[in-house]
């Protein structure tokens, strides 16, 4: 195509957008002791083990639980852990004055991996996707071990399959079930990069549908090499998945990359490599082609990591002719290359901490190859709920990675009925427990009232200085319809405030003063003209930047918009 013609002559350069994403500095974090109960001071935890949280996060560990895998907190408070390798799911129970109990839930399976709670008409399955089947339990609280088992896929890809020689390397599978009851089966790729899996028939590294009772199969979507984590944002049908992108990419360019006077196209370059291509987060639409192994996403451009452009694959697409670049499906989200994101969990609806409750969690499983190691840790993307896609990467969890070696391996995050979050650990077979104490704001920490702001001028407008509770603003009497909405707090700097209109929890957050609805650069106010109607309007302050921290005192409005006489 056309742009892939252009850059072939002439890359661009690497964008500041993407080195700056990848160079910011995590939202404030602190090192915290993990705690561990006596009777599990094992290797790693024969020595004291450090991690870094966010102000007010404490770390623990909950129970061992070899090779700990995926997770599910059943209805009950239970935990459900897969453990492949030993052809188990886990159930890990509290136990009141000691150790949770860790007991066979179910056993004799192959290579057991994601497991998802879903009910329907009022029947409760849990859902377990071995690495050659899907299959289902009936599901009552306070079960000891799997009851009825159903088998609803059979014929999964696997290193059983006799076409694939006994060799399978992205063999486990992951799963997600709608609000619609579709089934979702994530069928990795055999490969790093070789057209065989797309190919094949069905395609491998794709997102096969079926029915919730294992009918009706189609490719919902292809071009995913590895889609581990696989979820619907709670209360949409929208669904997403986090990806092991390829390693040892070619560099894609004429170009002399390293600066030794020489053309470095189709090379396998470390520096280029290291940042390339990176992993996804994305979201996966019907139909959709995600490029793989033809186009990989290309980061540095002013998009920097979000929605980006692809490539030619040197090795397997130098001339465009087994996919037209232009025409594959943009990836939402990048993440650092050789990340390896495992584990994705969605943590709205969910009683996590407020804070990051609007939100994703995705747990870096970490690198293999690259020069300097990355990942080892749980990312967290705040959520954009009027556009509906992730933020910027912050660090939830990390310090599993200490200079160049790791001790510990994160895989998923689940989130407890009580507020706390679990993370599994294939590394040391540990499933941590992060709970959150939100310390009392300080009394003063408060959003006392609203003003409304003319945006031309970017001064209040008379009478609406503060917005009364019921307030009725007439657009026709009003000096301008380019207006503002300002939150007034005591002091009158703090952390941040997050905006909540009509519904939105996480309209926007503000983290410098003026704190605008619409948003301002250092009080040039945004434009904006709210619709006719009621709306309601929530300021909360928080210590921290990004609304973190500990909240203040929120205040609430509501006010109606119309527009009578004449301007």
């Amino acid at each position: 195509d056309a742009r892939d013609a252009a850059t072939l002559a002439s890359p661009p350069a690497a964008s500041a957008g993407f080195r700056a994403a990848l160079a910011a500095p995590p939202a404030a974090t602190t090192s915290v002791t993990v705690q561990v109960p006596a009777s599990m001071r094992t290797a790693p935890f024969n020595t004291t083990r450090t991690l870094r949280v966010p102000p007010g996060w404490a770390a623990s560990v909950y129970a061992r639980v070899g090779g700990a895998r995926f997770m599910a907190v059943a209805p009950n408070g239970d935990l459900l852990v897969s453990n492949p390798g030993a052809g188990t799911v886990w159930l890990v129970r509290a136990r009141a004055g000691g150790d949770p109990t860790v007991t066979a839930w179910a056993s004799g399976l192959y290579r057991p991996h994601d497991v998802v709670f879903h009910a329907i008409d009022g029947q409760t399955w849990v859902y377990v996707a071995e690495g050659d089947k899907v299959a289902r339990y009936r599901y009552t609280p306070g079960d000891s071990v799997g009851q009825g088992r159903e088998v609803l896929v059979t014929g999964l890809p696997s290193a059983r399959s006799p076409e694939l020689g006994g060799s399978y390397g992205h063999e486990l599978k992951n799963i997600a079930l709608s609000p619609a009851h579709e089934l979702y089966v994530s069928v990795a790729s055999i490969s790093n990069a070789d057209p065989a899996d797309v190919l094949a028939s069905p395609p491998r590294a794709a997102i096969w549908q079926y029915t919730a009772s294992g009918g009706a199969m189609r490719v919902y979507a292809r071009g995913l090499r590895n889609a581990e984590g696989l979820a619907f944002v709670p209360g949409t049908s929208a669904l997403w998945a986090a990806v092991n992108n390829r390693d040892n990419i070619g560099y894609p360019f004429h170009q002399d990359f390293t600066g030794d006077g020489t053309d470095d196209y189709g090379k396998i370059l470390t520096a280029y490599v290291d940042d390339h291509p990176p992993e996804e987060f994305t979201r996966v639409v019907d139909g959709g082609n995600y490029g793989w192994p033809y186009c990989n996403p290309n980061p540095d451009t002013p998009a920097g990591l979000d929605d980006m452009p692809f490539d030619r694959d040197v090795q397997t697409n130098a001339d465009g002719s087994r996919l037209d670049c232009a025409t594959a499906t943009r990836v939402s989200k990048g993440i650092q290359a050789h990340s390896a994101p495992l584990g994705l969990t969605f943590l709205q609806g969910t009683a996590a901490p407020m804070a990051w409750r609007e939100g994703a969690a995705v747990a870096l499983h970490g690198s293999w190859n690259r020069s300097t190691p990355t990942g080892y840790k749980v990312a967290y993307f705040p959520w954009d709920a009027a556009a509906q896609r992730p933020g910027a990467q912050q660090d939830l969890f990390a310090g599993w990675l200490v200079g160049t070696s790791s001790w510990g391996r994160p895989v998923d995050v689940a989130a407890a009925p009580d507020g706390a979050l679990y993370v599994s650990d294939d590394a040391t077979g540990t499933i941590y427990r992060f709970a959150y104490s939100e310390a009392p704001p300080p009394p003063a920490q408060a959003v006392t009232s609203f003003t409304l702001i003319d945006a031309d001028t970017d001064q209040p407008i008379a009478g609406y200085d503060p917005i009364a509770n019921g307030a009725s603003l007439n657009l026709n009497a009003l000096p301008t319809r380019n207006l503002n909405v300002r939150a007034n707090t005591t002091p009158a700097t703090v952390g941040s405030v997050r905006f909540a209109l009509d519904g939105v929890a996480n309209f926007r957050t503000d983290d410098a003063a003026p704190y605008a609805l619409a948003g301002d650069t250092n009080g040039n106010y945004a434009a904006w003209t709210p619709a006719n109607g009621s709306h309601t309007l929530t300021a909360t302050p928080f210590a921290g930047a990004g609304a973190t921290g500990a909240a203040g005192t929120a205040r609430t409005i509501t006010f109606s918009v119309k527009r009578t006489g004449k301007k």
